[in-house]
């Protein structure tokens, strides 16, 4: 039922890990699992399937049954066949495992860019680029002057921040709690295709980003958790090039931005699989707010930005087609093409004719 979307999580992944461990061998550099929320990612993503499986289980223990322990291991013990079957574990297993390899993979491959590029930029033609684009003008003057250098800094500087626990959630909630499991699948093939593209468009224009390169632009701006964050990857990446730090990697690179396309890939997963209007509406202000951000801290170019949305679309729409998705035309919509107890095909046949009205 699911084979496409195997083939593609699976064959991507083991891409991703060869080409990491050829330029590990290669520079002689070894492959670093990156710490990041909740430490590295063989403990992190883990810690949040499990933390997601106590939140799927605890509450029909406590609540479903009102506090009667038989009747609470009975309910649990019903969720457990009913929602746990080998399918949901088989993407749970598999997903984990693929967007785990291909995540530290893309660190690593992120990391070696340096010493496999050399010194390679093409800064200063972006700027060039944003500077046409703003009529003349430096896009931090102009985003500074528009939102101020107060307050919006530091709510625009929590939004930025918010995707780095951003992704493990989104991949332990679709992977638990998606309602079909062709959408778990779209979303784990979307983020393993995603991050991969990434990772290519980093080795196809490798930029530092205009923060790195004209840091100057910024000096207008408070101490906020980014600019700390923007601080420690300068001295990480120094450390790395320079010093010969081991165990760290270097995490700077500019075109494309995957602030952007990620976040643009879970407004769309969210429009197209989730019911509730007001989660939609927040996850599309997150990513206009996102893509504001990487412009307003100088994490980005536009072309970045640009670039970012094109990527998110291909793995998104790729997804899709993978995992077994039928794409309307008339309507942001989608529906799965496999029959699952929660979601069988007869509804899908009635939503498509819905859209033909």
């Amino acid at each position: 039922m699911y084979r496409r979307a195997y083939v593609l999580l699976i064959g991507v992944t083991v891409v991703m890990g060869v080409l990491a461990l050829a330029a590990s061998i290669s520079l002689d550099r070894p492959l670093v699992d990156p710490e990041g929320f909740l430490g590295p990612s063989w403990l992190r993503l883990p810690l949040l399937l499990f933390a997601a499986l106590l939140a799927d289980m605890l509450p029909r223990y406590f609540w479903e049954a009102k506090g009667h322990p038989v009747q609470g291991w009975a309910a649990m013990k019903k969720r457990w066949h009913t929602h746990w079957n080998r399918d949901r574990l088989t993407l749970n297993v598999l997903g984990i495992v693929c967007f785990y390899v291909t995540y530290v993979s893309y660190r690593n491959l992120k990391s070696f860019l340096p010493f496999i590029t050399g010194d390679k930029k093409y800064d200063r033609e972006l700027h060039v680029l944003d500077r046409a684009l703003f009529m003349g003008h430096e896009p931090a003057n102009v985003l500074h002057a528009m939102f101020g250098t107060g307050v919006s800094a530091h709510v625009l500087s929590y939004i930025y921040l918010w995707f780095l626990p951003l992704v493990p959630i989104g991949v332990a909630v679709f992977l638990v709690w998606s309602r079909n499991i062709t959408f778990g699948y779209w979303f784990v093939t979307s983020q393993v295709l995603i991050w991969t593209l990434g990772t290519a468009s980093y080795y196809a224009l490798p930029t530092l980003g205009p923060g790195f390169r004209y840091p100057w632009l910024y000096a207008d701006l408070p101490e906020s958790g980014t600019s700390a964050l923007m601080e420690s990857l300068f001295y990480a990446r120094k450390g790395v090039i320079h010093d010969g730090v081991e165990g760290a990697v270097q995490s700077v690179a500019g075109f494309a931005s995957l602030h952007t396309g990620v976040t643009l890939l879970v407004a769309l997963m969210v429009q197209y699989t989730v019911r509730n209007q007001i989660v939609k509406i927040v996850f599309w202000v997150n990513f206009g707010l996102t893509v504001i951000a990487t412009l307003y801290f100088g994490w980005h170019y536009v072309a970045d930005d640009i670039a970012g949305v094109a990527i998110a679309l291909v793995s998104f729409y790729v997804g899709g087609l993978a995992s077994g998705q039928k794409f309307s035309k008339h309507r942001l919509r989608s529906y799965p093409t496999s029959a699952t107890a929660e979601i069988p095909t007869a509804d899908a046949s009635r939503a498509d004719s819905s859209d033909r009205e």
